[in-house]
């Protein structure tokens, strides 16, 4: 793990700055530098742990009143979770990102505040959003031993909203499938069912 180097990156700010033609030096500049470090230092805390470091940081998992015949297909859903990242190819906002995982627990369950918790974290890197989906699937693989795992994510663009074709009504929608999510119709259509209601 890497730390992240803030000092490297008030300089850097500060040239920028001064690429952008603006004074650094100014009042309202002057401190501007390392507030972009601490806030890069808080949005891409992410960046410094590898999937297999968030499975160990969040494995958190209940087995006790488990009672999983054979045939167990009962699904869980976590739904609208809130998180926020950074497109890698402008290091623009992505943002009212709204994410779902759903699984098929393999003899345990994950605590639902962990599931949060995992998507928030893998936003936290600069990323794409299909990306994003199938880090959260491989942490939630690793860390419930279920192949079964689906994310769907829903968000926007300031990378399409702010600049280029400036729509700020698009929203782009993700899925990442595994295991029986691929292939179980039955399965697909209770997801589907999931996210009846949702706006």
């Amino acid at each position: 793990m890497m730390a992240i180097d803030k000092k490297a990156i008030e300089e850097h700010v500060r040239g920028i700055l001064v690429a952008l033609g603006e004074d650094p030096d100014r009042e309202g500049l002057l401190d501007t530098p390392k507030r972009v470090a601490k806030m890069y230092e808080e949005v891409f805390a992410g960046i410094q742990y590898s999937n297999e470091d968030l499975a160990t940081m969040f494995d958190k998992t209940f087995e006790d009143d488990l009672d999983l015949g054979d045939n167990y297909k009962d699904m869980v859903v976590v739904k609208d979770i809130d998180i926020f990242s950074y497109c890698e190819h402008h290091m623009a906002l992505m943002y009212d990102m709204k994410v779902a995982v759903a699984y098929i627990p393999n003899g345990k369950v994950i605590g639902l505040s962990k599931i949060a918790r995992i998507a928030d974290m893998v936003g936290r890197r600069l990323q794409l959003q299909e990306r994003i989906g199938t880090d959260i699937a491989d942490v939630m693989q690793r860390i419930t031993g279920s192949k079964d795992v689906a994310v769907v994510i829903e968000g926007c663009h300031s990378c399409m909203s702010a600049r280029g074709i400036k729509k700020s009504q698009a929203k782009t929608v993700t899925t990442t499938l595994r295991g029986a999510f691929q292939t179980d119709k039955e399965l697909q259509m209770r997801l589907q069912m999931a996210f009846v209601g949702r706006e």
